[in-house]
């Protein structure tokens, strides 16, 4: 990529592909057609706000393979969503399900909002009517395509989705099926919450346990004692720092939108989740120093660094100052993308 072009995650994900598929025996065209995406749907619809205002909403749907049905990816609410990201999203599900086996193809969904500048009641209509344009271009379902929740959406957003659904098509027996992430009590299924932030922690730990790496690294074998960083307050870092801090490391700092906090002696999620309900910031968290950057996280000192928000915060520009160990540099979502 010249220095004149933009980044683009998808090309980035496309290359990825190439450098694999080198070391494969199939067919240039099928390679081709198992690197495109099938079919890409670009939204723009009216919400009427609060104050009485219209704003046209800009949201997407990708479904990037149907070698295998239903396809199966999150729904993002950011600033930051656009169609390449979308796209670049829904072909990693489509690989991370082939490579471990998981009968989906690859999907995912954005709309293009930063959901703390919305009502309640404004997100819901916006949902809803999302949910509702889907519907109309066979674009979910069950068997067709399965959404479920990221970065900004949680079961509250699938409860609306799975209601909408159901709505429009009366009778659908497995209506309920059309989302995953749902409210237990609306037959969504307990531990999905947590899911993602223990399998990472899972994934850790195993390479933790391995002698060799560890001795490469300068480190003890195990979990326990080693210093994390975990950037996003989400369910990914959440449950991250959370099944960390309980098997024996230290979380020493913690990252968000609105800045960063640290603390030597460790921090625990909890507090910190609690104090930012009460506050509405995880700043000013008693014990710990302010970051006035949440990137600034990124750069401490320690053993394992875990970035569980949106992509590409590790860089090109900062990737020399992170102080992280080698093997856990992630690529920022692209290994930890939510299903």
């Amino acid at each position: 990529m010249s220095a004149n072009q933009p980044y683009s995650f998808f090309h980035s994900v496309e290359r990825s592909f190439d450098k694999a598929a080198k070391f494969t025996k199939w067919d240039l065209g099928i390679l081709e057609q198992i690197k495109a995406c099938n079919s890409v749907y670009q939204m723009r619809f009216p919400v009427k706000r609060d104050d009485g205002s219209i704003e046209v909403i800009e949201a997407y749907r990708v479904q990037h393979s149907h070698h295998k049905a239903p396809c199966k990816g999150g729904i993002r609410f950011s600033d930051e969503v656009n169609q390449d990201e979308v796209m670049a999203l829904a072909s990693l599900m489509t690989y991370k399900c082939a490579i471990v086996n998981v009968p989906f193809g690859g999907g995912k969904g954005g709309i293009k909002i930063n959901p703390r500048k919305y009502s309640e009641y404004e997100l819901e209509k916006i949902t809803r009517r999302y949910t509702s344009e889907l519907v109309k271009k066979n674009f979910i379902g069950p068997g067709i395509d399965v959404p479920a929740p990221d970065y900004g959406t949680g079961s509250r957003e699938m409860a609306w989705i799975v209601d909408t659904y159901a709505s429009l098509k009366p009778g659908e027996i497995d209506a309920a099926g059309c989302v995953t992430g749902k409210p237990v009590t609306q037959g969504g299924v307990r531990g999905r919450t947590e899911a993602t932030g223990l399998g990472v922690f899972y994934g850790i730990r195993e390479v933790c346990n391995m002698p060799d790496v560890m001795a490469k690294q300068g480190l003890s074998v195990g979990i326990e004692g080693k210093t994390v960083v975990v950037q996003g307050m989400g369910n990914v870092g959440f449950y991250c720092a959370k099944f960390f801090r309980e098997h024996g490391a230290k979380v020493i700092a913690i990252a968000e939108y609105e800045g960063a906090i640290y603390k030597a002696e460790g921090l625990n999620e909890e507090e910190v989740f609690a104090h930012r309900k009460a506050t509405g910031s995880i700043l000013n968290f008693p014990g710990a120093t302010n970051l006035a950057i949440n990137t600034d996280a990124l750069e401490l000192e320690c053993d394992i660094l875990i970035p569980a928000a949106l992509e590409n915060v590790i860089n090109g520009q900062n990737a020399p100052r992170i102080k992280g160990k080698d093997h856990w540099r992630s690529s920022q979502r692209a290994m930890y993308t939510r299903s």
